[in-house]
């Protein structure tokens, strides 16, 4: 079962553009409070972007939100692109079943993880790579709420065409694509899982 999300309490701003945003908690005046929860309410996949370039300052904190991340052992085995170039842009649309209106947006972050960098053993059968990249960019994508921006998580590519593009070496596995941009559109929430269904105390069940 699926249940609507509730933005009645998200606090709000308004960005140079006019609209309205989540608070970045470096935004608030003094005695205002935002939780980190309204910010993770506020996120949406957003699939329309506005041409609008992001300021160099603000895409700096985004990205820096990434590096904060923690990773195991500390070990940080990430680099992420950042692909401001029109013409790179459409073509790596191209190494993602051709999603054209990933180019609409000013940034597309390409994500990239070290396994020979990372722990080789976590729960004694898997590489953490994946799972530290995807933290850092959780990271990266509430930041980039916080600041009145849309994402989406693009994970159905042809990596190779990807590595082929960028030049990635063979031995960097690429993890996921983010459009970064202000949003085109105002999509509904899909709608999550009761927690009933995904939460069990003690064991198993």
């Amino acid at each position: 079962m699926f249940i609507p999300v509730d933005q009645s309490s998200i606090l709000s701003k308004t960005n140079p553009l006019g609209e309205k945003y989540i608070c970045v908690l470096n935004d608030l005046s003094a005695g205002e409070t935002v939780d980190l929860p309204e910010v993770i309410k506020a996120r949406r996949s957003i699939r329309r972007y506005k041409p609008t370039p992001i300021a160099e300052d603000v895409l700096r904190k985004i990205l820096g939100a990434a590096r904060l991340a923690p990773s195991a052992n500390n070990a940080q085995p990430w680099k992420f692109i950042v692909v401001r170039d029109e013409d790179m842009k459409l073509k790596l649309t191209g190494a993602c079943n051709n999603k054209k209106w990933m180019a609409e947006a000013p940034v597309i972050v390409v994500a990239c993880g070290f396994p020979d960098e990372a722990d080789s053993y976590m729960g004694g059968y898997m590489n953490s790579f994946s799972v530290d990249v995807a933290i850092a960019l959780d990271h990266m994508i509430l930041s980039a709420t916080n600041e009145g921006l849309g994402t989406c998580w693009i994970g159905r590519f042809k990596e190779e065409k990807v590595k082929d593009l960028l030049k990635i070496p063979s031995d960097v596995k690429v993890l996921a694509l983010i459009p970064l941009g202000y949003s085109n559109e105002e999509p509904e929430s899909a709608g999550r899982k009761n927690l009933s269904e995904i939460i069990c105390y003690d064991k198993f069940s």
